[in-house]
């Protein structure tokens, strides 16, 4: 039966840090209205700040945020609806049977087509949309009745990656990557979707079609000599990562003055977590340039690299890869080392609106004004912030 799946998130018990309260995560909670007793552990308090966040952020989805036929923001398709699905059971696994989760299933069973994928009828988005519905349905999978759909999801994820299937080669910069699905080009963030969800789905590090979509994220990288073979390869020298090098190449972040194509934060921690769930170590040079550029570029405030545009997005992939990577602890381009649980928890309490959702007031850009949306992507982020 498939079940929540078992990626690598394993934690590393670094120093004092595991038995007491750091000053960051103590002022979280006294921000946010928690009682802290005496000799109160990091991870307790950290837990505590969570459940407050989490049930808050929840409360407005299941009583705000729906709509009659179950789904969230049902104009966008099916993804929000299996994003805000995913969030609420991550935290509230016991909340399967609710009528109101229940509802969000039937939406999402009334998107399973014939193909396999889960996608409204007419979608230009069926990779990302069948991505998000695989989270949530392994979720909701009690006594296995979603087993035989998320097998043909994980066939029909692995039918749209580009391949020989659309007569590539390996030596295409298009080769092995996965895009919304329309057949236009493949890009970082959807092909990092697709591996996370063939991961989820069973699919091992060193199955075919992840490693042909590692080629695709090795290209993607501002590394030259380690996969990245297209003509940017060199033109940028900071191991970050850009958002496709397909059709040309491009980047949300723009180009430099000599053509190059700029790293941002979001599409790095994307291409992170995507080397670690295909198997590389942070012994491999892909791993440790694009950790390098995590480093000097350590920051909640702003997306790096986009400035406030797709910020809450990336704070769930920050999340995501960082607890991917096993990593606890970050030392910023200063030196000075950061506890990256904690100093989410932080922003997301300061975000957090009145009514417990979460919404991106600077920047709308990629949906980011749709408080369900964001409101999955904070809670999605928090799941990592758990010990």
């Amino acid at each position: 039966m498939y079940q929540s799946a078992s990626l690598p998130t394993k934690r590393r018990t670094q120093g004092p840090l595991a038995k007491c309260t750091s000053s960051v995560l103590l002022a979280t909670c006294l921000f946010a209205g928690l009682a802290i007793p005496r000799n109160v552990t990091a991870d307790e308090a950290r837990n505590a700040a969570v459940r407050k966040l989490a049930d808050r952020g929840i409360e407005f989805l299941m009583t705000r945020g729906q709509a009659e036929n179950g789904a969230f923001s049902p104009e966008s398709g099916s993804a929000v609806t299996s994003l805000c699905l995913a969030a609420i059971l991550r935290h509230r696994p016991e909340a399967v049977n609710d009528p109101a989760i229940r509802k969000a299933i039937a939406f999402i069973e009334s998107n399973f087509r014939p193909d396999g994928g889960v996608y409204v009828e007419g979608s230009l988005y069926k990779n990302y949309e069948t991505c998000a519905a695989v989270d949530a349905l392994i979720r909701a999978n009690v006594d296995g009745r979603y087993d035989s759909n998320l097998e043909r999801a994980r066939l029909f994820i692995r039918g749209l990656q580009w391949d020989e299937g659309e007569g590539l080669t390996p030596e295409d910069p298009a080769y092995g990557g996965a895009g919304y699905g329309s057949k236009s080009r493949p890009d970082l963030s959807n092909t990092s979707f697709m591996i996370e969800a063939l991961r989820q789905l069973g699919d091992k590090p060193d199955d075919e079609a992840i490693q042909k979509a590692l080629m695709f994220v090795s290209r993607t990288q501002n590394l030259e000599g380690y996969g990245n073979d297209t003509e940017h390869a060199g033109a940028v020298k900071d191991g970050g990562f850009y958002y496709t090098p397909a059709a040309g190449g491009s980047s949300q972040a723009g180009e430099t003055a000599t053509g190059g194509l700029r790293s941002y934060a979001s599409m790095t921690y994307a291409g992170f977590k995507s080397m670690i769930y295909a198997g590389l170590t942070q012994d491999d040079p892909r791993v440790a340039a694009a950790l390098s550029f995590i480093r000097q570029n350590y920051s909640l405030e702003t997306n790096p690299g986009m400035g406030d545009a797709g910020l809450f997005y990336y704070y769930h992939t920050f999340a995501k890869a960082l607890a991917a990577g096993e990593i606890d602890i970050l030392d910023d381009a200063s030196g000075k080392p950061h506890v990256w649980r904690d100093d989410l928890i932080k922003v997301l309490t300061e975000t957090q609106m009145e009514d417990g959702s979460w919404v991106n007031k600077s920047n709308e850009r990629w949906m980011e004004g749709n408080r369900n949306l964001v409101t999955a992507y904070a809670l999605l982020a928090l799941d990592y912030c758990k010990e």
